[in-house]
């Protein structure tokens, strides 16, 4: 599940506010000269507006995936995001400001916060039960969620907020919206298993026809929603992989419906060895963003054979991608190193993902502290953790990586919604 945005999603944000609300997909990306200053503590250099919580919660994630500690700046800009209410928004520029009708909310930037808040080591739960608080405000009848409070329910908004919620300790099974579950929600957005080569994915809305059609993304999504993860999933042991679409048991529907969105995933990466973007008017591309979901959410289920080829395509590939997507897209090379069976966050494809996501931000707090010590504390760092001879090579490097990255503009996928990249 993405950092994700589609072009159909970044025009809903412009025009209704809903950034990322269509089947997350990475679009247009923000203009890299930005208008916005770039606030202090906060990861990538390209303009904020539509994608700052997203991005900066991601970065955050994927060093808690790697064993980082953010630095405080970094932890402080995103709480520093929240309103009173508890929800956030995709970027207040002047947080001190008290957030009024106009400062446009979502489900998204809220629950991607709450995942991010939830990792670390100093409490924040005050801040994680109020974002907790209002997103169950604004559940919807059907049980799930939509990007803007009151809008309809999708795949991947959802989605997030179930990881949302889990992380937050809420047992999600529990949270109902007159007698419907999120599972209720997302089970009404799943192919039936009489649907043919599409049997088992996701749609992220019904179409203007109320037919579902299937999408990447939300399948992605709903996946690690399903399962109970946040969206940097978790590595598993192998798991004995679907061979069919299974119907769901009307009383424990996760399951099978996880496992059949999996079993779609796999299949739609069978032939390339990655899933492919077909935006309207465009020409078809590689599509790296949910490519790396899908490994992610197969990986979370044990699905490691169905993984390793897209895994090695990924590898291989997405050097550019990320480099121009900044922090969310090293973000989500994080989650695939993390989480897929084999892969080095540390090398992966011959890179550092670490170093590079490190890179596009505030220092981390070990890095920061090797930085600033003295000759006898980095011998004596280097004797206690020789995790930490990396940190502060990594700190060396940080300075060259970041003038690299700065130049690059995020195309990632703050959240494709819309169609998610």
């Amino acid at each position: 599940m993405n950092v994700r945005r589609s072009a159909a999603a970044l025009a809903a944000c412009i025009t209704v506010t809903v950034i990322a609300a269509a089947p997350a997909v990475a679009g247009p990306s923000p203009s890299p000269s930005s208008s916005v200053a770039i606030p202090v503590g906060l990861y990538g250099t390209s303009d904020p507006t539509y994608d700052g919580v997203w991005r900066q919660s991601l970065a955050m994630l994927a060093q808690d995936a790697v064993g980082v500690e953010p630095a405080d700046k970094a932890v402080a800009w995103l709480a520093g995001q929240q309103c009173a209410n508890g929800a956030f928004a995709a970027f207040r520029a002047d947080p001190g400001k008290a957030c009024d009708a106009k400062v446009m909310v979502d489900t998204n930037s809220t629950a991607v916060a709450v995942q991010a808040l939830s990792t670390l080591t100093v409490s924040y739960d005050a801040q994680v039960a109020k974002a907790v608080k209002w997103l169950k405000s604004v559940e919807n009848a059907d049980g799930g969620w939509g990007y803007s409070p009151g809008g309809a329910s999708d795949a991947n908004s959802t989605a997030v907020v179930m990881g949302a919620l889990g992380d937050a300790g809420v047992t999600v099974p529990n949270i109902r919206k007159d007698g419907k579950s999120p599972y209720d929600a997302l089970r009404k957005l799943a192919l039936p298993c009489d649907d043919g080569t599409d049997a088992g994915a996701f749609a992220y809305q019904p179409d203007k026809e109320g037919k579902l059609v299937a999408n990447a993304d939300a399948t992605a999504a709903a996946v690690l929603g399903l399962d109970g993860q946040s969206l940097a999933g978790s590595r598993q042991d192998d798991a004995e992989a679907p061979t069919g679409c299974a119907k769901p048991d009307p009383d424990v529907p996760e399951t099978a419906l996880s496992l059949n969105g999996a079993r779609w995933l796999a299949k739609a990466m069978a032939k390339d060895e990655h899933l492919t973007s077909t935006l309207p008017g465009a020409k078809s591309q590689p599509d790296y963003g949910n490519t790396a979901d899908a490994i992610v959410a197969l990986s979370s289920l044990g699905l490691h054979d169905q993984a390793a080829k897209p895994l090695h395509w990924l590898e291989t590939h997405a050097k550019s991608w990320a480099a121009q997507g900044g922090p969310a897209a090293y973000a989500q090379l994080v989650f695939v190193a993390s989480t897929a069976k084999g892969a080095d966050a540390h090398d992966f494809g011959g890179q550092d993902l670490v170093t590079l996501l490190n890179a596009t931000g505030p220092a981390p707090k070990d890095i920061e502290e090797l930085q600033t010590a003295g000759p006898e504390e980095k011998a004596a760092s280097d004797d206690n953790d020789g995790s930490l001879k990396v940190a502060w090579t990594v700190g060396g490097a940080l300075l060259a990586v970041a003038v690299a990255v700065a130049g690059f503009v995020l195309v990632g996928r703050g959240r494709k919604r819309g169609q998610r990249q």
